[in-house]
């Protein structure tokens, strides 16, 4: 394999596979309203967020971690000034005391923060300003969840750019080197201990959160109730488990997951149904790891063409990646797995978001399930053809045109979506 793409694929999922607690979008917010706090360098009386609309969507339903069980960008932003580290990025808030919890609460009570809908920008945009006394700063993250672009404190820019996170002397991270052909042929030629330590942490995290979920009680126990319907079949206990990680995900259970494409839902609906079936086929760990590999890497491309934030339901991308990686482990072709992709966006690919809240394990659930019986489908040979709907020529144009209809034709929807949640 090409050293160039080689390289590029490892850079990508050392990218994308990191870390989180909670649903990431109110972890962010919490992430620059303590960088913030930093800035200003004393804590402030007063911080104002503004937030794309996609921002709102995804924090204004789904309970904050380490909050003592409260929602709301309010939460969020004011927790992460009162106990927020922004150096642990997307686990800023981890290391929340009762007493610092019941500070934010006071806080939240009193007004400390307040927040406004900006529009025009990149659908993850945040801004935090803080002021206390004479002294303000601001602090924007755009694109990604922690990256930050702008800093400024009276008045005076701190930092002004827009570039990667990563030091100079790293791979950049180029995520158009990805196509499905090289995909499979990385998943079979991948050095494993190159990616070892960071699938292994996925695998240990996501399957953590998942047990937490099935044995504990959070939201509407979508995972719990799979269980006890389809247990006894590997697809039930398979869409159950990823479920159940995200019942307690949103919910405000405070145990990290390990992410993709910025999403904690959709690392779990990628990790969790494979390591169900690689139990139950009794698959060794080169195997496991291998379709793991091909399923983050799946995902990423699907969604690439999407942007992390939109009307498209996540879920749909990670359903598709995860079920590609049970076919690997099957035995099946490369054709068989662009069958796979193709059966599932041509099926599920509709599925709307509208935030981050306890329906989201239904969704994944799904979308699990969806991918599944594309799977098996292609498994026979048998696909959606050219011309059908959004399916392309080849594998590539049906992601490119099922990306079109995320990112460009979903934009309306977006907007409705938004304006029914806030009640306009």
């Amino acid at each position: 394999m090409d050293s160039k793409v080689y390289n590029g694929y490892i850079a990508i999922l050392k990218h994308e596979l990191v870390p989180a607690m909670g649903c990431t979008e109110p972890i962010a917010v919490a992430f620059a309203a303590a960088k913030a706090r930093d800035v200003l360098g004393r804590f402030p009386e007063h911080i104002t967020a503004y937030l794309s609309g996609n921002i709102i969507k995804n924090v204004k339903g789904v309970t904050v971690p380490n909050s003592g069980g409260q929602r709301g960008i309010d939460v969020a932003a004011t927790l992460g000034c009162v106990a927020g580290d922004a150096a642990l990025e997307l686990e800023v808030i981890k290391n929340a005391t009762q007493e610092q919890i019941d500070r934010t609460t006071q806080l939240v009570h009193e007004g400390f923060c307040d927040a406004q809908l900006v529009e025009g920008k990149d659908n993850l945009y945040i801004r935090i300003v803080a002021t206390a006394g004479e002294d303000s700063a601001a602090v924007t993250v755009e694109h990604e969840h922690t990256n930050i672009t702008y800093i400024e404190r009276n008045g005076q820019v701190l930092l002004s750019k827009e570039e990667e996170r990563a030091a100079s002397d790293e791979v950049v991270v180029d995520k158009s080197l990805l196509n499905v052909r090289q995909i499979v042929e990385f998943a079979n030629e991948v050095r494993l201990e190159d990616v070892k330590p960071m699938l292994e942490r996925q695998i240990a995290m996501n399957t953590a959160i998942s047990q937490e979920g099935l044995t504990g009680k959070y939201g509407a126990a979508v995972g719990k109730t799979m269980m006890e319907i389809n247990g006894d079949h590997v697809e039930g206990r398979a869409a159950a488990r990823a479920a159940a990680g995200s019942d307690a995900r949103m919910n405000g259970c405070s145990m990290p997951v390990v992410i993709n494409s910025g999403s904690g839902n959709q690392g779990m609906t990628i990790t969790l149904p494979i390591c169900e079936y690689a139990k139950t086929w009794n698959k060794n760990e080169e195997t496991t790891l291998r379709a793991l590999a091909l399923a983050n890497l799946i995902s990423v491309h699907i969604k690439r063409h999407i942007g992390n934030l939109s009307a498209f339901c996540g879920a749909v991308s990670a359903g598709c990646g995860t079920a590609c990686g049970i076919a690997y482990m099957d035995g099946c072709t490369y054709d068989q797995i662009c069958m796979t992709i193709t059966n599932t966006l041509c099926n599920v690919g509709g599925i709307v978001c509208d935030g981050a809240k306890s329906s989201c394990a239904a969704k994944i659930a799904s979308a699990v399930s969806a991918g599944l019986l594309s799977y098996r489908m292609a498994k026979e040979d048998k696909c959606f053809q050219d011309g059908e709907g959004l399916t392309g020529g080849d594998i590539e144009e049906t992601i490119r045109n099922i990306g079109r209809m995320g990112r460009d034709g979903m934009k309306s929807t977006d907007v409705e979506i938004l304006n029914i949640m806030v009640g306009n």
